[in-house]
């Protein structure tokens, strides 16, 4: 394989995310090897419909292998000439982790294990990886800081990527490999997750079935829209995590280190209420909602708000696409895909 400019791994490329950064790069001029092992936790179609978006474009090439794989994984960084990678590739969820918890430890523990480790074999430029606001657990102070200690998670899928955070510490203090770890707020948009919330209510709204409303609908979530999630991304990618020499171990920062490591936070800074971002997807399909109200489920929070400092101070970029964008935009989408 030839290679002109800096050979970048995405992995989660079937992903949500992933095929947006992917496809992000590679308009850029980048050489990307997207990795997936296009699992069943979610409809297959539309990840084979995400990587036929990608597999025609110059500077693209698919590997279908799963993180856990530890000889497979080897194998791809003596291959390939990777000099960054972009980590989004997980078993994500957070009900679905009370359901099947091993799927995150393979996935989300041995899998980032392996990544870590292709990073040290390569010595990798940069490492941005895909961490989570869900790390904030019980935390409630809002709006939630990077700066703030977050020991109390609240699911497996929380605690796996509080995990990979740590993890990604030890290898960026004793192997100097630069790591950034990215928390995305709930994000949304075209070709979004058929397992969050705005796809699974225009599916039943258009339907014609019920929605469950969790909470009885006192929730506020940071709903991120997909392109600034991709901007902040590449951001941070293309700006190499450096140690804070003003660290200290008699004051320590949670978000930042004498290692080459940081974390931020990639959400819109503006919690919206549930019932106002369904209200917003009524007017925009033109139909109302037949509302279920149903508890708040375990592992679930009821309110998530970034702050975004660091973010914005660091790589001159805050998300700020306003659901009365994203919601119609996603609509959009959504009828053109499946023909409705």
């Amino acid at each position: 394989m030839t290679v002109s400019r800096v050979l970048t791994l995405v992995t989660g490329a079937a992903g949500f995310i992933g095929f947006h950064v992917a496809r992000r790069l590679i308009e850029r001029g980048d050489q990307v090897i997207g990795l997936d092992n296009v699992n069943d936790y979610y409809d297959v179609r539309l990840k084979e419909a995400r990587l036929a978006q990608l597999t025609p474009l110059n500077g693209f090439q698919f590997v279908k292998l799963d993180l856990a794989n530890r000889q497979g994984m080897k194998e791809l960084f003596l291959e390939y000439p990777i000099r960054r990678v972009v980590h989004l590739a997980a078993q994500a969820g957070v009900r679905y982790s009370l359901i099947n918890p091993h799927a995150y430890t393979d996935s989300n523990i041995e899998g980032f294990m392996n990544i870590l480790e292709g990073c040290r074999q390569v010595k990798a430029e940069h490492l941005v990886y895909a961490s989570s606001s869900s790390v904030y657990g019980g935390n409630t102070h809002m709006p939630f800081s990077v700066h703030d200690n977050v020991d109390h998670p609240v699911s497996l899928y929380a605690a796996s990527k509080k995990a990979n955070e740590l993890m990604a510490h030890c290898y960026a203090h004793l192997y100097r490999i630069p790591c950034t770890g990215l928390r995305f707020f709930t994000v949304y948009g075209p070709w979004g997750r058929p397992d969050m919330a705005l796809f699974l209510f225009t599916k039943a709204i258009i339907e014609g079935r019920p929605i469950e409303v969790f909470n009885h609908g006192k929730m506020r979530r940071d709903f991120t829209y997909i392109d600034d999630i991709v901007e902040g991304v590449i951001r941070t990618l293309d700006r190499t995590a450096q140690p804070n020499l003003s660290w200290s171990g008699e004051k320590p920062d949670p978000g930042t280190s004498s290692a080459p490591a940081r974390i931020y936070n990639i959400g819109n800074h503006q919690p919206v209420e549930l019932l106002h971002f369904i209200e917003v997807l009524e007017r925009t399909l033109g139909k109302k909602a037949d509302m279920t109200l149903m508890p708040l489920q375990p592992g679930d929070v009821p309110a998530t708000y970034a702050d975004i400092d660091d973010l914005d101070r660091d790589v001159g970029f805050k998300p700020s696409t306003p659901i009365e964008v994203g919601i119609p935009r996603f609509v959009e989408w959504y009828r053109s895909f499946y023909k409705v």
